[in-house]
């Protein structure tokens, strides 16, 4: 039909012998939203790569993929789409370019592309660098990049990944925006609120496979309900707020930039504490400074002043200064899993090697706790061997996690490691993250998901625009938010 804008018929794409996709078919219409789902590592991103025309190395490929003129992309892991050594603006500029115009022209249309992306400062985030941005911002300068493409069909892979409640309802308007404009959607998702918010047409995939396929209103299920606290052994830590000792980890003043030190700080002076067997949830916008705490934390990020100290020993500024016991005893998982991993070499072989070089353990015991860690969050033996790019996201984001375990961390600071999983994923990490509260290690968790918070947090600490605004123990705060970030996440008070 005329109104087809992309269409998939009977895809099969083999890597060693191994079929990704096996049979995979599927159309998205004009003004029209397509929604694949199905779990982490069902081939959904190599369904919706296909469409531009991207397929694994080495792979073999049957089938036809018909795209009505350029496909535009939004990754589920924004970093892949931006270059890190140029600033947002010159990225967005070049698209811009193509479309002609004088400059002023052509930053205009830039700057009403980030507008559009639920980005409210672009002279801002045009001057920044990729790694200058949070999650969420880099997202939303990917999703402008489309915008400004104005591409027929556009594949989005989990847009609403690590995304604050008021941003991703924006987006979501804006995503809706493109189907009124006439562009067709393919989503990618395990938001099943915002596939039956924009889905017109859901198909199933299950390793490789279509199990399912249909109108929206037919195929989806009423959201499932809360997911209650997460059941940790005999230990667990008491009241809220700590024991009133010294706490494990311990910041004081802590105030961040990302230029000179005299530019306006990304992070106010702050204080926190986070006691052992405890988990304080991280609460804020996209862009509120979330990542740059940890970063800080972790020693990845230089430009901070204040004092920070684990166990009463105080934490050097870079990684480089920390003593190897430091460094192992505080991990931090990222956002991006897949950044963090050389695409080169075995999953397995760097899960391994932070336990070889950080606990003084032999390649073949290190190699055999990874595995039994790698199992535990659900990626088998066979899947660890390859190299990322033969994993899902999710595979990989569970792997991430795994080899911060292997340090046996004191801190571990989990930067939205649940977003983008799907539920039986999301619970084997849940299970995994209590267990290390009940061993006496202490969570930072940086989450938009109320959900997740209430499954594992004893503590809240919300952050906007650099300040802490509102902290204290997640049952009280959650009943009685005061600050319009946190009723942004809990609801309003009663």
């Amino acid at each position: 039909m005329s109104d087809i804008v992309a269409r998939v018929d009977e895809l099969r794409i083999e890597v060693a012998g191994r079929a990704l996709l096996d049979g995979v078919s599927l159309t998205v219409r004009a003004g029209r939203c397509t929604a694949l789902l199905g779990p982490s590592g069902s081939g959904k991103s190599t369904t919706g790569l296909a469409l531009l025309g991207e397929h694994p190395a080495g792979a073999r490929v049957s089938g036809t993929v018909s795209v009505s003129g350029r496909a535009g992309y939004v990754p589920q892991q924004p970093s892949a789409a931006l270059n890190p050594a140029r600033r947002s603006g010159a990225l967005l500029g070049d698209i811009a370019r193509r479309a002609g115009g004088r400059r002023g022209e052509r930053a205009g249309r830039v700057r009403e592309a980030l507008l559009a992306a639920q980005l409210p400062e672009p002279d801002v985030v045009v001057r920044r660098h990729p790694h200058q941005l949070s999650g969420g911002q880099q997202q939303r300068v990917v999703l402008a990049q489309v915008l400004l493409s104005g591409a027929p069909v556009v594949v989005a892979d989990e847009p609403t990944t690590g995304l604050d409640p008021l941003t991703r309802r924006r987006v979501l308007a804006e995503l809706r925006t493109l189907l009124n404009r006439g562009a067709g959607l393919l989503l990618l998702s395990h938001d099943l609120a915002a596939v039956d918010e924009l889905a017109d047409e859901v198909v199933l995939l299950a390793e490789g496979r279509v199990v399912d396929a249909g109108p929206a209103d037919e195929l989806l299920t009423p959201p499932t309900a809360p997911v209650p606290r997460a059941a940790r052994p005999a230990g667990e830590a008491g009241e809220a707020g700590g024991s009133g000792g010294e706490p494990l980890l311990a910041v004081t003043g802590l105030t961040a930039w990302h230029g000179r030190r005299t530019s306006e700080p990304v992070l106010h002076p702050l204080s926190l504490r986070l006691d052992a067997g405890r988990c304080l949830a991280v609460l804020g916008r996209s862009g509120s400074g979330k990542t740059t705490l940890a970063r800080c934390l972790a020693g990845l990020h230089h430009r901070w002043s204040g004092e920070v100290s684990l166990a009463g020993r105080a934490l050097a500024h870079g990684l480089r200064d920390r003593e190897r016991a430091q460094l192992a005893g505080v991990q931090y998982v990222f956002q991006d899993a897949r950044a963090s991993f050389d695409a080169y070499r075995p999953v397995l072989d760097q899960v391994a090697r932070g336990a070889v070089r950080l606990r003084g353990q032999s390649r073949a015991e290190a190699e055999e706790r990874a595995l039994a860690t790698l199992a535990r969050t659900g990626v088998d033996p066979a899947t660890a061997r390859r190299r990322p790019p033969g994993l899902s996201g999710g595979e990989l984001q569970r792997a991430a996690l795994a080899r911060a375990l292997l340090t046996r961390p004191e801190v571990l600071l989990c930067d939205e490691i649940t977003s983008g999983l799907d539920p039986t994923s999301r619970d084997a990490i849940r299970k995994l993250l209590a267990e290390v509260l009940a061993d006496g290690g202490a969570v930072l968790l940086i989450t938009h998901d109320p959900a997740v918070a209430a499954a594992l947090a004893d503590d809240v600490a919300v952050l906007d625009a650099g300040r802490l605004v509102e902290s204290g123990p997640l049952d009280t705060v959650s009943a009685t938010p005061e600050h319009p970030v946190t009723r942004g996440t809990f609801g309003p008070r009663p």
